[in-house]
This record gives C-alpha cells, sequence and structure tokens, in this order.
C-alpha cells in the first residue's frame, strides 16, 4: 500500500471513528446505552465528548 492511500484511510477511518463516538454519546445522553456498552477502541472519545456536555458517565 502506498503511503499516500495509508495517509487517505487513516484520515477517512479517523473520522469515521470520531462520528461515531459522537453517535455513542448521544445515545448514552438518550439513556439507549451506558459508557460500559462502547467499544472500547471509543470510549476515551465518548469519555471526552461527554465532559465536554457536562454529562455525568
Amino acid at each position: 500500500m502506498s503511503k499516500i492511500w495509508e495517509w487517505a484511510v487513516g484520515i477517512l477511518l479517523g473520522k469515521e471513528v470520531e462520528a461515531m463516538a459522537v453517535v455513542y454519546a448521544a445515545l448514552i445522553v438518550k439513556g439507549r446505552k451506558t459508557l460500559e456498552q462502547v467499544p472500547a477502541l471509543l470510549r476515551e472519545q465518548v469519555k471526552d465528548i461527554l465532559l465536554d456536555l457536562e454529562v455525568e458517565d
């Protein structure tokens, strides 16, 4: 895989992970999910979002 392709995929996946963290944070705020139900890969990002929103986790 070329370096440019790896860079592009990294950016796209990074944005996808970030978007999913926002989705999980919204589900937690609505009471549909708990932080323990968030995949480990996203948990820290979700915690940060919840802190920014001043939501207890």
